[in-house]
């Protein structure tokens, strides 16, 4: 069946039937849409380009359709076109769009201004609209608002034309108002530039400005906490005075009732303790100075011990068994405190007073147990904040100032107190700041001093040899030549700096490249080269004594060390001494032999008196130790003595002396350098005790520093009973015997030995034993260790060897034994 067109249409050549949706038409399908003979439904049909499909029920029973699935087939959506942004109105098309949703034609209105403005923005020449997409788009932005570009691209068919040329840079100034436009941009952009200059440096000043405030701030805080410091620091040694005096004036009191004795082992600045090497390790050996102050022979006196570390249960029953071999001894005599800042500042460099004053809770226990008594403080180096602990418990320090004591205590400062005490000193210099200075004094000295043979550079603040420099001169060109003028001219003649001037020249020119090549380092644990140790020894004042190793300037030497206190009332007395023994290097102390024999005691007491009384007049308080050195002088041949090193502090050879008092029962006489011990009861029945025959002498080798690295392999308990088996131990009844000393239980690195024999060659054949059984028994073929033991073993057996070549004069007059024994000692 065909449908002839009214009349005025004509055929559409846009009208496109589809085959596959298109079918012919029926009676009923006319009589459905009842308009078929219309005009109107026709133009409808043609101004919407649709398709037609029945929609009626019996079309899809007709025999003349093939049966598929059918649905109402979109029609062809309408399209118009905007050409530079001008909308023809009057164009069929557009006609036909305004007529089919002229009922929400203001909403599309709308959307249709603001696209046209976006297209003669931009100047795009030709847009096609999708009719029903900006019906839609239209209808759905009514409520929202403004539309975005995107929706606005999104209603045309050639969408990614436009696109790419509404995003060509520089395309907004082809369309309407473009010069304007152009204009805005110029004239926004420097604008924005010339604001955001503006808020830069408004931004830049500002964090400056917050900047000066918060250094300001900074410094208003530091500058009112170092002024609160001050004055707590002036407070604390106010305090500090006035407890010293009330100590002088009750010290004679104090000492004969009933006390408690307060020992911190700390080593006071940064400075010392950097010098150091193992430093929980070093402090930790100073634990035997629990013993001392006559702890063990002074029913009346209690030990509260500032142990550095933390004490493990098997070494405090090793202490609290030792203390029970004396009867007159228990353990609630000394108790032992580890303050418990050390748990929280384990990588901090801190001193023992410092974590001390951080450990409320132990110092709280401190309060308690010294209420009601009479109790002060014996520490080590003294610091600032050992006032502060001083402060903190009540109680007065057994000690110098820190003031007093940092002056001093160092290589200068001693120097300076032995000049004052008008005691032999070796040439040398102190207070040198650069390193010309150094080399003009250096060659002045060696010039002057030709019999000396090695020259020592030690660091002002030096301990145990850690910060100490050697060179043997005698390697110089310059200073053989200078000893052949020295021939020529003679002693007398060359004192005259004439005759000195060609020589002190020649040395100072060799001197620079020299010490570059041939100085060595005593250890090279803290300094690597001498360049590095040079830079470090040139930042601080610096000491070149002359050596006092056997090279210069006799083969005959000795090193030995008194112990000195000076007493709150004034009183200054020895408390002990005894000769070096060294281990690998002779510039780092080991142990030593106790009593001294290296020289006179009478001369030796002459001495150590006019130190300290010269301490004593400029405030040096409390214990201390004078390290001396004697030699046969190559020319004289008479003994020298030389007055090398001065320590503010408890050493730990004091301490060791008063743990062999207390297991000895004996005493120390160091006027006479005579140690007695009481023979024991059976000895002394059968002996005529009105004669005085009831006490011995006795000779004690002490080292507080063995170290062996294969120690720490062997549990304490283990060691012990190997020790035992070893025949190391000691006699109670005999007063004999070897003392063990154990420092840290977590290293297990070092301890200590004291060995008591009735001789001194008995003392040292026992103490080398001992070292080589224990290194044997410790040791494996394939597995040494590091230590020292072979070093204290070797220099052991040097003393031995002169001690028996001494031992044939011993028969010798009285006026010739004091020089001859003086070379008892290597």
């Amino acid at each position: 069946t065909q449908l002839s067109l009214p009349s005025g249409i004509s055929h559409n050549p846009f009208i496109v039937l589809d085959p596959e949706v298109f079918r012919p038409l029926c009676p009923c399908d006319l009589e459905h849409f009842h308009v078929a003979s219309d005009a109107l439904f026709f133009q409808t049909i043609l101004s919407h380009s649709i398709f037609l499909t029945c929609t009626s029920s019996c079309l899809l029973q007709s025999p003349y359709v093939t049966p598929v699935q059918m649905s109402i087939a979109r029609s062809s959506d309408f399209c118009f076109m905007i050409c530079n942004g001008i909308l023809d109105d009057t164009a069929s098309d557009f006609l036909a769009f305004k007529q089919r949703f002229f009922l929400s034609w203001g909403s599309i209105l709308s959307f249709l201004e603001h696209l046209l403005k976006l297209l003669k923005d931009y100047a795009v020449p030709m847009a096609v609209v999708n009719s029903q997409k900006a019906a839609e788009l239209a209808v759905a932005l009514e409520l929202e608002g403004l539309p975005t570009l995107e929706s606005l691209l999104s209603v045309l068919e050639n969408e990614e034309s436009v696109r790419d040329l509404v995003q060509r840079p520089g395309q907004r100034y082809k369309g309407q108002n473009g010069t304007e436009m152009a204009a805005i941009k110029i004239q926004s952009c420097w604008r924005r530039f010339r604001t955001r200059g503006d808020y830069v440096k408004y931004r830049r000043q500002r964090w400056a400005a917050g900047v000066i405030a918060i250094s300001w701030l900074l410094h208003a805080q530091m500058t009112r906490m170092k002024k609160a410091l001050k004055e707590s620091r002036k407070r604390h040694l106010e305090m500090f005075h006035t407890r010293a005096k009330h100590l002088a004036a009750n010290w004679n009191h104090i000492r004969t009732s009933r006390r408690t004795i307060i020992h911190i082992p700390s080593l006071g600045t940064s400075a010392l303790r950097s010098q150091i090497h193992q430093l929980l390790s070093q402090l930790s050996s100073l634990l035997s100075v629990s013993f001392s102050l006559s702890v063990l022979t002074d029913p009346d006196v209690d030990v509260i011990y500032v142990s550095p570390v933390q004490l493990g249960d098997d070494l405090l029953q090793y202490y609290h068994r030792l203390l029970r071999l004396t009867s007159d001894v228990s353990d609630e005599r000394v108790k032992i405190i580890t303050p418990e800042a050390i748990d929280h500042f384990r990588t901090h460099s801190m001193c023992l007073s410092t974590l001390l004053k951080y450990s409320p809770r132990t110092l709280k226990r401190i309060r308690n147990l010294i209420r009601g008594r009479s109790a002060y403080i014996v520490g080590g180096v003294l610091h600032s904040d050992d006032l502060d602990v001083a402060d903190a418990l009540g109680v007065p320090i057994l000690g110098s100032a820190p003031q007093v004591a940092q002056l001093y205590g160092s290589k200068s400062g001693s120097k300076r107190l032995f000049s004052g005490a008008g005691v032999p000193v070796p040439p040398g210099a102190y207070c040198i700041y650069n390193q010309q200075q150094m080399y003009e004094v250096l060659a002045q000295l060696v010039t002057s001093n030709l019999e000396v043979k090695c020259w020592l550079f030690k660091m002002d603040n030096e301990c145990g040899g850690w910060g100490t420099a050697y060179c043997d001169v005698t390697l110089m060109k310059s200073y053989k030549w200078a000893l052949k003028e020295f021939r020529r001219y003679g002693f007398e003649k060359w004192s005259n700096l004439w005759a000195q001037e060609p020589a002190l020249l020649h040395i100072l020119e060799e001197l620079p490249g020299f010490l570059e090549q041939h100085v060595q380092l005593v250890t090279k644990v803290r300094f690597s080269s001498w360049d590095v140790f040079l830079e470090a020894f040139l930042s601080q004042v610096a000491v070149v004594p002359p050596s006092s190793n056997p090279v210069p300037p006799s083969d005959s030497i000795t090193n030995l060390t008194v112990d000195m206190l000076v007493e709150p009332n004034g009183e200054v007395s020895m408390m002990s001494c005894g000769d070096q023994i060294h281990a690998g290097s002779p510039f780092q102390f080991s142990g030593s032999t106790v009593p001294q024999s290296s020289m006179e005691p009478t001369d030796l007491h002459t001495l150590c008196m006019r130190i300290g009384e010269t301490c004593k007049a400029r405030g040096v308080l409390g214990y201390f130790s004078i390290d001396f050195v004697t030699f046969l002088h190559p020319r004289t041949m008479q003994q020298q003595v030389w007055a090398t090193d001065l320590d503010l502090r408890y050493s730990d050879q004091l301490s060791m002396t008063q743990l062999m008092l207390m297991m000895s029962g004996g005493t120390l006489d160091c006027r006479s350098s005579s140690l007695e011990v009481p023979l024991p009861m059976s000895e002394v029945e059968g002996q005529d005790t009105q004669e005085g025959l009831g006490s011995s002498c006795r000779y004690a080798v002490m080292c507080p520093h063995l170290r062996h690295t294969n120690l720490s392999m062997v549990q304490y308990k283990v060691f012990l009973h190997m020790c035992q088996a070893l025949g190391v131990g000691f006699d109670i009844k005999e007063c004999q015997g070897t003392l063990l000393i154990l420092h840290d239980n977590h290293r297990r690195q070092t301890l200590g030995m004291l060995t008591i024999a009735d001789h001194l060659q008995g003392a040292l054949m026992t103490f080398a034993r001992n070292l080589s059984a224990i290194h044997q028994e410790i040791s494996a073929p394939s597995m040494q260790g590091e230590s020292n033991f072979q070093g204290l073993i070797k220099d052991i057996e040097g003393i031995l060897g002169i001690a028996v070549k001494n031992q044939a004069s011993a028969e010798m007059p009285t006026e010739n034994l004091g020089t001859e024994t003086t070379s008892a000692h290597s």
